[in-house]
């Protein structure tokens, strides 16, 4: 009988864990599509100068320690820290140890993949399609969305469920 109760209270306190880190990745997954395909838009298409050091900076959480991200971002992100100030100066206080700080930790931890799927779905997809679409009269914007989103819809998959599965078992920055 004792044993039943104490699987079922530990059943019970698992929930809002089990619901917070859903709700993480959900909303995680969310933002790093929305902030991510432009992104990697951007890093398939341009020839800026500036494209290998961003692209370094977007794959650096690949090489780095979660734990090292962590202890950086809570220093960022604490009372002293330069994000820190930034938020109790607009009034909003620290965003350490809270569901916000989560999500920041949580999007730059999984950035890497999302953007490196989308990334090679627009790099393969050349120039070609984007300069028919043009030639037909529609505008960038337009072109971007009947064209390249739906050549990219498996790799928008990828990227969802990568950083989704990323962000459930990602420990040591939270």
């Amino acid at each position: 009988m004792t044993d039943t109760l104490l699987f079922a209270d530990f059943v019970a306190s698992a929930w809002p864990a089990l619901a917070l880190t859903l709700r993480l990745a959900a909303v995680t997954t969310l933002l790093l599509l929305v902030l991510c395909t432009p992104l990697a838009w951007w890093l398939a298409r341009t020839p800026s100068r500036w494209r290998e050091p961003v692209s370094a900076l977007v794959t650096l959480p690949l090489v780095l320690p979660p734990s090292v991200m962590g202890f950086y971002m809570l220093v960022a992100l604490g009372p002293h820290g330069p994000l820190g100030q930034f938020t109790q100066w607009l009034g909003w206080g620290t965003l350490s140890f809270t569901f916000t700080g989560l999500v920041i930790g949580s999007l730059v931890y999984s950035l890497p993949f999302a953007v490196q799927p989308l990334q090679a779905a627009f790099a393969d997809m050349g120039p070609r399609p984007m300069e028919v679409a043009m030639t037909l009269g529609a505008r960038p914007v337009n072109a971007f969305f009947t064209v390249a989103l739906p050549q990219a819809r498996h790799a928008l998959l990828t990227a969802a469920v990568l950083s989704f599965a990323h962000t459930l078992g990602e420990f040591g920055i939270v």
